[in-house]
């Protein structure tokens, strides 16, 4: 009988896939990442679904590997001027990473997930694939997968409806079936990120200038912080027309802003890249999403020694230092990286 620790998050969709790997004859165990940010709420919640379930619970406590690896650089994305997606981070060096390792070390098979994914293997390897429930694909966040961790990863709940899940958990009985999804930040659960910056700094951070693309002067803004490629709403100025940041400079702590046509791009260069089968040589054409909730993008993507360079067929809107492009072919996910 295969082994399997499962990261039970304390929500709806980690437990029901608890569920169907046990109707599926693996010996399953729990366990829940223990970051120190909601007070032991997800600790809580995964433990009374483990006990109904019958399963073993283990708790790790990774809070200060969190704060070194997700925490941290969050805030200093945002001092940098760029806006990260700390779930990239945590997936990356936690979830299938530190986690991984450790199951395996206590002789684990797998270790499984509830995000809304879908793997599959053949000849050429393990691929990582959108599921088809498309409203909840999780993908985006998963680009840092490789073929080492796909190959001791499943995800059982990965193309199931969202009402069939909270269906089952409630013929199981589990007190979550009803729980809420969770639309924020995990550290930051009030949505505050400004706030829990400058509470993580101690002193809030400065203010700074509005300029246009030509570098005149147009107002004052309230710390770059506060601000994201693509932003309209929440400027603190009015200007007589709708404008929108197009930059963001910390080095002289300026925001530049400008017209809707301004925000978009037809190319970017992203670092940090990861493919999840083997990296290609020559320029290649894919889908490419620039953001978790954005459409795809029809593109070119190439290689580079740092990376990858991006065309895209038409302009692009919001192509934002920090976040991701991730590049896919049909529902197959390919790669992504870091967009400078």
């Amino acid at each position: 009988m295969k082994k399997v620790f499962i990261a039970m998050s304390g929500g709806v969709d980690s437990s029901v896939a608890a569920a169907i790997l046990m109707e599926h004859n693996y010996s399953v165990e729990g366990f829940t990442i223990s970051t120190g940010c909601d007070g032991g709420a997800a600790v809580r919640d995964a433990s009374e679904v483990a006990a109904t379930l019958g399963i073993p619970h283990h708790v790790l406590d990774y809070a200060d590997l969190f704060r070194r690896c997700v925490t941290q650089p969050f805030v200093g994305e945002y001092l940098r001027g760029r806006t990260p997606n700390p779930c990239v981070e945590c997936n990356r060096t936690i979830k299938f990473g530190a986690a991984l390792d450790w199951a395996l070390e206590k002789g684990a098979d797998f270790i499984a997930t509830g995000h809304y994914a879908e793997i599959t293997h053949d000849e050429r390897g393990y691929h990582l694939l959108r599921s088809e429930n498309s409203d909840k694909d999780q993908t985006y966040v998963l680009y840092n997968l490789n073929q080492r961790i796909l190959a001791h990863t499943l995800l059982p709940g990965g193309s199931m409806d969202k009402a069939d899940i909270r269906r089952r958990a409630a013929a199981l009985g589990l007190a979550v079936s009803d729980k809420p999804d969770s639309q924020d930040i995990c550290f930051i659960p009030d949505g505050d990120y400004c706030g829990y910056i400058e509470r993580s700094l101690g002193a809030p951070v400065e203010e700074g200038r509005f300029i246009d693309a030509d570098g005149r002067v147009l107002g004052h803004h309230k710390g770059i912080i506060r601000y994201t490629v693509g932003q309209r709403k929440g400027l603190g100025v009015s200007f007589g027309r709708p404008m929108f940041v197009t930059a963001i400079n910390a080095a002289d702590n300026t925001v530049t802003l400008g017209t809707a046509e301004d925000v978009f791009k037809t190319s970017l260069d992203a670092e940090r890249v990861n493919f999840i089968g083997e990296r290609p040589d020559l320029p290649f054409r894919a889908q490419v999403k620039v953001r978790y909730s954005g459409p795809t993008a029809d593109a070119t993507v190439t290689p580079t020694d740092s990376g990858v360079h991006i065309d895209f067929d038409s302009p692009v809107r919001s192509v934002t230092p920090g976040q991701s492009a991730v590049f896919y072919s049909g529902r197959e996910l390919l790669g992504g990286g870091i967009i400078l």
